[in-house]
């Protein structure tokens, strides 16, 4: 996307009455109709292999024309409105598209067997989900009524939203693999088989338990050690907090999450259906908490982490740096001293100093480009 479009599409004014609204839902869901009709069109190359069993491709096909059909009245209400012809425009071209892409017979590009797939229908499913519960959310109950949904960076987030959904299947190979692979030798079957019989309830709080107190001490080391804190500092560098701030994740980041989440769940054993219990959970757990949303929770904050606990990690203001690190648990952060919950809420966000860059291309670079300047200053204060 190039710098002028990116600017653009974070500088709309959504004015009620004025069809930039409307532009751009019907930009929106002509879009997840294209990647949705791809997904029909191309199913063994596009999608993931596991959910295939799971789907009704009726009811599917259904839900997709559905929002063509709403995509397009959408978008012809926005031309009809003199300030956002060009949404409209936009909107109607795409839901045009995906109307004659859905309409087109499928084909099977691949082997119903195979082991390299895009996972297209993992984003658009889940974009679409996380979006009709977040955003109206998000608007009902705002921490920031001020704040926009397509708020300052919001192109750069859906980007990492899209990396994340997209690369699954790379994430998944540099982690469980290694994973596997290394740490083979502290498997006990017996101590396994002892965790796997227990109640998948229990197993499900063991599992956020010992997730925890591992990326609780990574967490940390990520903000206390300063190469490691030039990775991290790009999720810190949302200026607005929201539901899709929380994809801002470096890819070096996401690697290290993946493979030491994953340690403990290998070398324990706990069942699918417990680990599968835990993804959902987590996955919807580590949006909320980023959320821009009022709610306090009196007596359930000091139990798992809420907005109002995260958010605090991710102020600038003096009072809130380097305190929270839990994802799930606040009670490490009690027992190690980095618990902080105020009465009142944080106003500012991001990082202190200097600003990193704001596209997804710089921000990939950014710790790259830190430690190279970090090597060169010791060279520089070294003693001849």
């Amino acid at each position: 996307m190039s710098e002028y479009l990116r600017k653009n599409l974070e500088e709309v004014d959504l004015t009620p009455g004025r069809g930039r609204i409307s532009g751009c839902l019907s930009v929106g869901l002509g879009l997840l109709g294209v990647l949705g009709a791809l997904c029909f069109l191309y199913p063994d190359l596009l999608t993931t292999p596991d959910f295939q069993p799971l789907y009704d491709t009726v009811l599917l096909r259904q839900v997709l024309f559905a929002g063509i059909a709403i995509g397009f009245g959408f978008g012809f209400y926005s031309v009809m409105k003199a300030g956002s012809r060009w949404l409209g425009i936009a909107g109607l071209t795409l839901t045009a598209m995906a109307a004659v892409l859905g309409s087109m017979e499928s084909e099977r590009t691949l082997p119903a067997e195979r082991s390299l797939y895009a996972g297209l229908d993992y984003f658009v499913l889940t974009l679409l989900i996380l979006a009709l519960v977040f955003i109206p959310m998000e608007r009902l109950f705002p921490k920031n009524p001020a704040q926009k949904t397509l708020r300052k960076g919001w192109t750069t987030d859906m980007k990492y939203f899209l990396f994340s959904h997209l690369g699954i299947q790379i994430i998944s190979f540099f982690t469980i693999i290694p994973a596997q692979h290394f740490f083979a030798w502290l498997i006990d079957a017996d101590f396994q088989r002892a965790i796997a019989a227990q109640p998948v309830w229990l197993q499900f709080i063991e599992i956020l338990a010992v997730v925890d107190i591992t990326t609780y001490w990574m967490h940390r080391a990520m903000h206390e050690v300063p190469w490691l804190w030039k990775i991290h500092a790009v999720h810190h560098s949302t200026e607005q907090m929201d539901w899709l701030a929380s994809s801002r994740l470096h890819v070096l980041e996401i690697f290290a999450n993946r493979l030491l989440g994953y340690l403990p769940i290998f070398i324990l054993g706990f069942t699918p259906a417990a680990v599968y219990a835990y993804l959902v959970f987590v996955s919807f757990h580590a949006i909320f908490i980023h959320a821009n949303v009022r709610f306090r929770f009196p007596v359930l904050r000091w139990v798992i982490a809420t907005p109002e606990f995260h958010h605090w990690h991710h102020t600038s203001q003096d009072e809130g740096v380097d305190i929270n690190y839990a994802g799930f648990l606040p009670v490490y952060d009690r027992l190690f001293g980095t618990a902080y919950l105020p009465a009142h809420l944080p106003e500012r966000y991001s990082t202190r100093g200097q600003p990193l860059p704001e596209g997804f291309v710089g921000q990939f670079l950014y710790p790259f480009r830190q430690w190279r300047e970090m090597r060169r200053q010791r060279r520089a204060a070294a003693p001849e």
